[in-house]
């Protein structure tokens, strides 16, 4: 294959670079005998070793072995972003169980869903109260045989809510759990072609789908972009870099960008609960952080700084803009106010993160994904025939083709062959590539949300709204969010003398249904809603007469 946009890849890259692979625990343990007490993770200004997070993982999984959550076990993780998360994500998979990764942000019918769909009867979780209260109902509801709590104060006592849990037997603490824990005699085999992870996605016909990530698949990843930034790291040299994590380690960008990439690398992670804006800044001014990879909501808030041309950016090496679209005047205002590149790439759960991306040195294509990464194939074929390859320039459906793409879908053999073209994947994202190899999107096939960097699935929240007792009939679509880049609109019909309410209603109504995220940014009534010739409420036909010139109703 000749790859036009390989003129533009960094010195000494090829497009047809052999891709490493291998498995996530021995990815730790190289890590560890590499680079042994530097450290890998600074939370709370506590920094934690290669070797002393190895010790805790050997320590989580020895754990897990003695508890029978091994070979063919699915643990479940519903966690932040704390040093407990790679402790048991690593931990699991060392015992040869696979993870599945579970949002804090998703609602009790998403969560419920996705822990009965994996088979996961353990759940580690914390005792923070924005966690703890809801993991509690999944054991009551019996969807968990065992809840592991990690104690949050044991890394250094902040001011978070904590919350009680009962005595009984299913309850233990992470520290009980691993207490007396023995390494066994020999490990579990690994094999690169294991899963590794479910990572659930895309549910906008239905309930979301875990998308069965293997071993060889996230190392794969990792060894993508190790190929695309070898210059840059030869141009560096010796330099530590210091990658700031505000991304949440359950969603795939931050998994692999972040966790996975620079454990490998030896580089250390700043670990940050959540985003704020002046900690970010803090680290970067003062901690002289050199990476941080951001959702476009994160670069929103940071060129909107009031004083920004006055910040010191300079430590800097790279800044990236991921998990959705980078508004095109997002980045022109903070190339303006910096003198630095924003640009964002393109990648999917299904393919563990790696897409698109662009070079330091490639041309500048305002609205462009990139350039396809090593070792990955994307091409552009006609909607409705997936064999039929566009030329340049023709608008189709992207496919892709990699080590990194996912094997299919758990317990979905027919929406696995439904994506697939042989070893082709079926994005179900509308595009086309220029002459110069670059992509650019421009819509997407299916009607998923992405809002502020999280899959939002309108028939989740359509779900939810018809719980109502004044709703008829209700569809949900995306609209442009100025800080969000997309958020749901609920537009609903009435039952007959029901009354109106309001959007503020609507969504306390919503408040512990559906995940905050998820929650409608706008609503309005409609008198009826469009429907297909089969009777079939439309969202098409809905979405062009929203278009802006048929403008909408009044919206509450």
């Amino acid at each position: 294959m000749v790859y036009p946009g390989e003129k533009y890849y960094p010195e000494g890259v090829r497009w047809n670079a052999p891709i490493p692979f291998g498995t996530l625990p021995d990815l730790l343990t190289q890590a560890a005998a590499d680079f042994g007490d530097r450290p890998a993770i600074e939370f709370r200004r506590r920094p934690i070793s290669f070797a002393g997070l190895s010790a805790m993982v050997d320590a989580a999984a020895s754990a897990f072995l003695r508890a029978g959550y091994g070979k063919g076990a699915s643990i479940a993780l519903f966690l932040g972003n704390t040093p407990d998360h790679p402790v048991s994500f690593f931990g699991g998979l060392k015992a040869g169980a696979r993870i599945v990764h579970l949002s804090p942000l998703d609602g009790e019918r998403a969560l419920s869903h996705k822990l009965t769909d994996s088979g996961a009867r353990v759940l580690v979780t914390s005792n923070i109260a924005a966690l703890l209260p809801m993991a509690l109902r999944f054991l009551e509801k019996g969807l968990i045989d065992r809840l592991i709590i990690c104690e949050d104060e044991h890394w250094g006592e902040v001011p978070i809510p904590k919350a009680p849990y009962p005595q009984q037997p299913a309850i233990v603490t992470f520290r009980a759990f691993v207490e007396g824990a023995v390494p066994p005699a020999q490990w579990p085999t690994v094999v690169p072609d294991d899963i590794a992870l479910l990572q659930y996605t895309g549910g906008t016909t239905g309930l979301p789908k875990g998308a069965m990530l293997t071993h060889r698949n996230l190392t794969s990843a990792v060894g993508i972009y190790d190929v695309w930034g070898a210059a840059a790291r030869a141009a560096r040299g010796d330099v530590i870099e210091r990658v700031i994590c505000v991304l949440p380690l359950f969603h795939i960008y931050a998994l692999t960008v972040i966790l996975l990439r620079n454990l490998k690398n030896g580089n250390l992670i700043s670990m940050h609960q959540r985003f704020d804006v002046e900690a970010v800044m803090h680290d970067i001014e003062v901690n002289r952080a050199t990476t941080f990879p951001g959702v476009p909501t994160m670069w929103i808030a940071i060129a909107n700084l009031p004083d920004l041309d006055r910040r010191d950016l300079s430590s800097l090496a790279s800044c990236g803009s991921g998990g959705a679209p980078l508004p095109v005047e997002v980045a022109k205002v903070f190339e303006r106010r910096t003198g630095m590149k924003l640009r964002s790439g393109w990648g999917m759960t299904e393919t563990c993160s790696p897409g698109t991306s662009h070079p330091a040195d490639g041309p500048d294509k305002p609205g462009s994904i990139g350039l396809m990464l090593p070792g990955i194939e994307i091409d552009v074929v006609a909607l409705g025939e997936p064999n039929r390859v566009l030329p340049p320039g023709e608008t189709g459906e992207l496919r892709i083709r990699g080590p990194n793409v996912t094997k299919g879908y758990w317990n979905r053999a027919q929406e696995t062959a439904e994506v697939f073209v042989g070893d082709r994947f079926l994005t179900g994202d509308i595009g086309y590539m220029d002459a110069d190899g670059y992509f650019y999107l421009v819509d997407r096939k299916k009607d998923m949300i992405i809002s502020g960097g999280f899959n939002v699935y309108p028939q989740m929240i359509e779900q939810a709204i018809y719980e109502h007792p004044a709703v008829h009939e209700v569809i949900v679509l995306g609209v442009p969010d100025e800080y969000r880049g997309e958020a749901a609109k609920a537009f609903v019909t009435l039952k007959p003398g029901a009354a109106s309410f309001t959007l503020d209603d609507l969504r306390t109504f919503l408040t512990g249904k559906i995940g905050k995220h998820e929650l409608p940014a706008a609503l309005e009534f409609r008198d009826q809603l469009p429907r297909t010739t089969v009777g079939k409420l439309s969202r098409h036909e809905l979405r062009t007469q929203s278009s802006p010139s048929n403008p909408p109703a009044a919206t509450r």
